[in-house]
């Protein structure tokens, strides 16, 4: 066993060999400023590090509502044009409630989102808007396209019957003024069905492929050849998946790197959960483990996938994957607890892809 792993198993946590502890006092979203440092926002402000993310500067005031408890409620995104630009859950008002007896959420149930920007590298914020009003929740995508266009991905609470929606939002304009795309919309009926936590990432031919957390025992996937406009190829994907996002990233290898949570072990199976309020059909709640793959033809096939860590009757979950340099690779899980929601514990990891590339290839020619 390396050192690695006796350092990570000491809790009672496998990691893999290949991945190394991440020295980062922070759980992102990530941004590289112009001059390589590192940015940050939590529900202080915004934060600099000269240093990979050991220290930070003091925070410098952003906006109101920000909560550091929901591991992707904000996404930050530097331009083209060094425009920074931030979309994030407004919990000012938050309050989530469901009637269970007719299975639809009450009329106060309200959680916004909202994005705000800077255009002097995060000294002042200003253009602060609303994109979506009543209840929302956590999203994993936010980018900026090759073409220069903003996109991000949103998760949307309905009713009649009860159940999430997704759709993107687009900007021209480094985040001056958004428009909507179509609703993708699965059915479903519960306060944690339908279709739910969406992520993204531009493919070599210009397309956007968005994955979107289900119920259904995998992501399904949708496609936009307008940048996130429209989207109008929506299907299940080849990819297995419990109820849990994943964190989609192109790489500056070309390649699409995915980490998420499998539809059950890699060795076994486990059962589902019955039907209930947050799901009208059984689903499968298995966060235990943290599994990474990569794609070399825009997501048409997958490496095998490759377990990062395993938490035995906690949870791994809520992945943050950030690309700090060519092929260095951080994941950070969101949500990280020894028992259940219980005893946190930090997974923050650093990888190399062609490590893993490698491991994968090996893998597969085993099978």
């Amino acid at each position: 066993m390396s050192a690695n792993n006796e350092y990570c198993s000491s809790e009672g946590r496998w990691v893999h060999p290949l991945c190394q502890p991440l020295s980062v006092e922070s759980s992102g979203p990530f941004v590289e400023m112009a001059d390589g440092s590192l940015a940050t926002v939590d529900s202080q402000g915004m934060r600099i590090s000269g240093d990979d993310g050991v220290t930070w500067s003091e925070a410098r005031p952003v906006c109101e509502g920000l909560n550091d408890g929901e591991p992707s409620s904000r996404r930050l995104v530097r331009t083209q044009s060094d425009v920074l630009s931030m979309v994030y859950l407004d919990f000012t008002d938050y309050k989530f409630s469901w009637d269970e007896k007719a299975g639809e959420p009450k009329d106060d149930c309200r959680m916004e989102v909202w994005t705000i920007r800077s255009v002097d590298g995060g000294r002042t914020w200003n253009d602060r808007q609303r994109l979506l009003d009543g209840y929302n929740a956590n999203f994993f995508g936010f980018i900026q396209t090759s073409a220069g266009r903003l996109v991000v991905v949103l998760e949307h609470l309905v009713s009649n019957p009860g159940r999430w929606v997704v759709c993107s939002f687009v900007s021209d304009d480094d985040g001056q003024s958004w428009v909507r795309s179509n609703l993708i919309d699965l059915g479903g009926h519960g306060h944690h069905d339908g279709a739910t936590e969406p992520t993204v990432a531009e493919l070599s031919d210009g397309r956007l492929l968005m994955l979107i957390r289900t119920n259904l025992d995998r992501f399904w996937q949708a496609f936009s050849d307008d940048g996130g406009r429209y989207w109008r190829v929506i299907q299940p994907s080849s990819i297995d998946a419990s109820s849990a996002p994943g964190h989609l990233v192109r790489l500056r290898s070309g390649r699409l790197a995915l980490v998420w949570n499998r539809l059950n072990p890699e060795r076994g199976t486990r059962p589902k959960n019955a039907p209930s309020q947050a799901s009208e059909v059984p689903t499968s709640w298995y966060r235990e483990e943290l599994s990474f793959a990569l794609s070399e033809d825009n997501g048409v096939t997958w490496t095998p996938p490759l377990v990062l860590a395993r938490q035995e009757g906690g949870q791994l979950s809520y992945p943050c994957l950030f690309e700090r340099r060519p092929g260095e690779l951080w994941v950070i899980a969101g949500f990280a607890f020894k028992s259940g929601w219980k005893e946190p514990l930090p997974l923050r990891l650093k990888l190399n892809e062609g490590e893993f590339l490698q491991a994968m290839t090996e893998r597969k020619s085993d099978s």
